[in-house]
């Protein structure tokens, strides 16, 4: 029988130490791990078989997050990495070669935006944007040198909500897998894989972690994309690597019987990532950061709940304010993204949301220095209710019409809304409200 969500976000991926017979995952303090004999050591440098070498590719605390965030997720196989960005790089790094392009929703967050734009132009990746309201603007943006499309389930900051299994269609037409940040939403709110993502990437830093305390992210393969179907697109996947013996990482663990009962699954994916990227490039979780994330990933579904109850009654209560000009939130039933809210998140719309203030960018830099129990900070999914103006901070280095096309506008302040009592938030936006005039 297959366990409810809040049993596997506590137990998934773990079991009693058999060492210790500690029932709290243990956090594995090491650099690196005694091999059997030579032989072992061989084979684990071969990948010919699984277990640890160096922290830096793998861990046995880091193994248990990965494998409870794959479960969550519904994937085969997790990498966990040091960063929500890491993850994106890794994952990009399996796929890309120097001239090929990356078809993105220019609905992201604004690191995201900068590291298309920017720091993965150093490797000779291109990015085209397309926009979530205008499918056809992916399907024109797609070329012959594009090697994934990737979006966000949930639009940080502006809470917008992605058609996936939309955008899943246009993928698959193209040969191309689609890879979903689920950061906003959480596997809790939404699980791309089940609405035709092929990857999952996220920073488990926000509502996984949950407490504000630790970086980290994570690379999930759905294991369905066909890797073998585009040979030419994806060389790294389907063609012999020389640095593992002419290993080809899509025959090699296309079909391992992993699955439950024995079933086989593919996991080439996530091995790539590990064995190649996370190898070479080396954005390693540590394993205090994974135990401390594994730890606050046990009360995930209790306070996801918890903030989206808290984000709608917010919400709906700064709909009535003057000061006030528009509330952008996909659980509001008038907002325009509610019916996809509704398709995609069904438990609830995230914690996560933007308003515009009637006095624009001045209004916004003054509201978030008069606000007591919000926290003026560049972060999201903490426990503790959070506030930013991301003009004058994340988006900061776009242009006007990047920031606007982001979420981002001038006017605009994002709320990351808490587990704290909701009338003591209110109170709070009021008083800070009622100081702009």
């Amino acid at each position: 029988m297959t366990q409810g969500f809040a049993t596997r976000a506590v137990h998934a991926g773990t079991e009693p130490d058999p060492a210790s017979g500690s029932r709290a995952q243990p956090i594995h303090q090491t650099t690196s791990f005694v091999f059997r004999d030579s032989d072992h050591a061989a084979k684990l440098f071969a990948l010919q078989e699984f277990g640890n070498i160096y922290t830096r590719l793998g861990n046995p605390t880091v193994g248990a997050l990965e494998g409870r965030v794959a479960d969550l997720e519904g994937g085969t196989m997790a990498v966990g990495v040091g960063s929500g960005h890491a993850a994106q790089m890794l994952a990009f790094h399996v796929l890309m070669e120097p001239g090929r392009n990356i078809v993105a929703a220019k609905q992201l967050y604004g690191g995201s935006i900068n590291q298309l734009n920017h720091a993965f132009a150093k490797f000779g990746w291109s990015v085209k944007w397309a926009d979530i309201d205008d499918l056809s603007s992916f399907e024109a943006a797609v070329d012959g040198d594009t090697r994934a499309i990737f979006t966000e389930s949930l639009a940080n900051p502006g809470g917008l909500v992605t058609d996936m299994a939309a955008v899943a269609k246009i993928a698959n037409a193209a040969g191309v897998p689609y890879i979903v940040d689920n950061t906003m939403a959480s596997p809790y709110l939404c699980r791309p894989l089940e609405h035709g993502a092929d990857i999952i990437v996220e920073s488990l830093t926000k509502f996984i972690g949950g407490h504000g305390n630790s970086i980290g992210g994570i690379i999930v393969d759905g294991g369905k994309f066909d890797w073998k179907a585009n040979t030419d697109k994806f060389p790294t996947m389907s063609t012999p690597q020389s640095y593992y013996n002419d290993l080809v990482f899509a025959d090699g663990f296309g079909a391992l019987p992993l699955g439950p009962d024995g079933a086989n699954v593919d996991i080439a994916f996530a091995i790539a990532a590990r064995a190649f990227s996370l190898r070479d490039l080396g954005p390693a979780l540590s394993p205090f950061n994974a135990f401390m994330i594994m730890t606050g990933c046990e009360t995930l579904p209790l306070r996801m709940a918890k903030h989206c109850a808290n984000a709608m009654e917010v919400a709906t209560w700064l709909k009535g304010r003057d000061e006030v000009s528009w509330v952008r939130y996909a659980g509001l039933s008038d907002d325009p993204h509610h019916a996809l809210g509704q398709k995609y998140m069904p438990k609830g719309a995230g914690a996560v949301f933007t308003f515009g203030l009637k006095g624009g960018y001045e209004a916004g830099v003054k509201l978030v220095e008069s606000l007591n129990v919000f926290s003026h900070l560049a972060n999201i999914g903490d426990t503790r209710s959070l506030v930013i103006h991301p003009a004058s901070t994340t988006h900061s280095q776009l242009s006007d019409e990047q920031k606007t096309a982001a979420g981002a506008a001038p006017d605009t302040v994002r709320l990351s809304v808490g587990i704290e009592d909701a009338p003591d938030l209110i109170a709070d936006l009021e008083q800070a409200l009622a100081g702009l005039s």
